[in-house]
């Protein structure tokens, strides 16, 4: 029922979403070649004609918009994380529309009408989604469009959520109080109460109007569970888990069924899907050319430099290990001075580094030394977007020291990544790189890749952490 709301909910906010992209489109027709700016305009193509090119733009936005979470429920994002993805969807589908412009030579159709598309619809966009979020947050503190709910079972889980929902008070959830068998009711957490013993449910569900059951039982109780359950099924109120286990499944399980038998996967990794995998490689060798053609003026410039300001090849290849941990040499340009391969495979670069060359550090530091990885994406030994490869000497240190740091390597490395874009790059926290690289291998889609290489262009090359 409430996936069914959420599903509503979110074609509505798309047909809005089309409404408003071609309001603001219009809008930007108008004031280019009707409003203040008319007298300078020359009209190469007809009103019909500048309106045909919605058929592109609005498909396209659309996909953008849901690439960028924009039709994740409001109340769980933040304003300001809204107002972000807004701009990022909005910059890449004005980009994407000039490309295709560019690609069909198609010269006739204003450019500043776009320009001025642009900041209508990030305005319009933002300002109905800040208005929504209003209304429904004025409805919550009226005590309307709120979900009741009881937990059943103290444990971490409970408390875990129970903080999550005190914090967010704009997700309208009310928690009525927590029943158990082995705590004492009246005992309290931040401000929910146990309430009683879970024999009460079939008596509190009627007088209470529940919205919402969440099953937060501890590991020890869930020999009961299948009571429980009846239970609450018989109230027909809507009723979820919310497991004890959590930190041990991904956040978007994996369910399979094998002739009625439910099996939750530990690990759900999209790229093991052939269709998937399929299309990413196809993005790979696609974007790998192209990536190749416009940065090979500069890559011709730093051979030129390497070899003027230093001796030795212009390309360094190191041992990284990649998918399936199966090792590959991995290419950048030079950027130190010739050392023993034996001394340079157990050291990290630190700062101020001698073994790096002037030009060198120039190229860490904007990252220019990872353009020739554009050949090993279009050989298939990375990807353009994955999780960073390591040399084997750290890999067999990590895999040690850090939890789940090997499943990193059930995907294609890649030049860029999730972590990467983060702000997780060099000298920085190996954990929490792994964190964001396993939140990319299991929440993986087209528009996730899109997403990272977008923001790669605007923050990922200068890296302050490269020595």
């Amino acid at each position: 029922m409430i996936k069914d709301n959420q599903k509503n909910f979110s074609r509505l906010h798309m047909l809005i979403d089309s409404a408003v992209i071609a309001f603001s489109y219009f809008c930007a027709w108008a004031i280019r070649f009707v409003g203040p700016l008319s007298a300078t305009a020359v009209r190469a193509r007809s009103f019909e004609q500048y309106m045909s090119l919605l058929l592109i733009i609005i498909p396209l936005y659309l996909f953008l918009y849901h690439a960028f979470t924009l039709y994740t429920p409001l109340h769980m994002q933040g304003r300001r994380l809204v107002l972000a993805n807004i701009v990022k969807a909005n910059s890449l589908g004005v980009m994407i529309v000039l490309s295709i412009l560019y690609m069909i030579d198609e010269g006739d159709i204003a450019r500043v009408t776009l320009v001025i598309f642009y900041v209508i619809n990030i305005i319009l966009g933002w300002g109905i989604r800040m208005m929504i979020f209003r209304i429904l947050h004025n409805l919550r503190k009226k005590g309307l469009n709120q979900k009741q709910v009881i937990l059943v079972g103290y444990s971490r889980a409970a408390e875990q959520y129970i903080d999550r929902v005190l914090q967010n008070p704009q997700w309208g959830y009310v928690i009525r109080g927590i029943l158990d068998d082995n705590v004492p009711a009246g005992t309290m957490y931040q401000s929910v109460k146990v309430i009683g013993r879970i024999a009460n449910l079939p008596i509190i569900l009627p007088e209470n109007r529940l919205d919402e059951i969440a099953i937060t039982l501890g590991l020890s109780q869930y020999d009961r569970l299948q009571e429980i359950v009846a239970l609450c099924e018989k109230s027909g109120v809507h009723t979820k888990f919310i497991p004890d286990y959590s930190n041990i499944i991904p956040t978007k399980p994996y369910t399979e069924d094998i002739l009625g038998l439910p099996v939750i996967n530990i690990r759900y990794v999209p790229l093991t899907n052939t269709f998937n995998a399929m299309i990413k490689r196809a993005m790979d060798i696609v974007g790998s050319v192209f990536g190749i053609i416009v940065s090979s003026p500069l890559m011709l410039l730093m051979c030129i430099l390497i070899r003027l300001t230093s001796p030795g090849p212009l390309i360094y290849k190191q041992e990284r290990v990649g998918l399936h941990n199966k090792t590959f040499r991995m290419y950048k340009f030079r950027s130190m001075e010739l050392q023993k391969e034996a001394e340079e495979k157990k050291a990290w670069t630190v700062k101020n580094d001698p073994r790096v060359t002037p030009v060198g550090k120039f190229m860490r530091h904007t990252s220019i030394d990872e353009l020739p990885q554009l050949f090993n994406i279009l050989k298939g030994d990375m990807s353009l977007v994955g999780p960073r490869p390591e040399r084997p000497f750290f890999v067999e240190k990590f895999r040690e020291e850090i939890p789940r740091y090997m499943v990193k390597h059930q995907v294609r490395p890649g030049l860029t990544g999730w972590a990467q874009v983060n702000g997780y790059r060099g000298d920085t926290s190996i954990r929490k790189r792994i964190e964001y690289d396993l939140y990319y291998i299991e929440n993986w889609t087209v528009g996730l890749d899109i997403k990272i290489l977008f923001l790669t262009i605007f923050k990922g090359f200068v890296n302050k952490n490269a020595y």
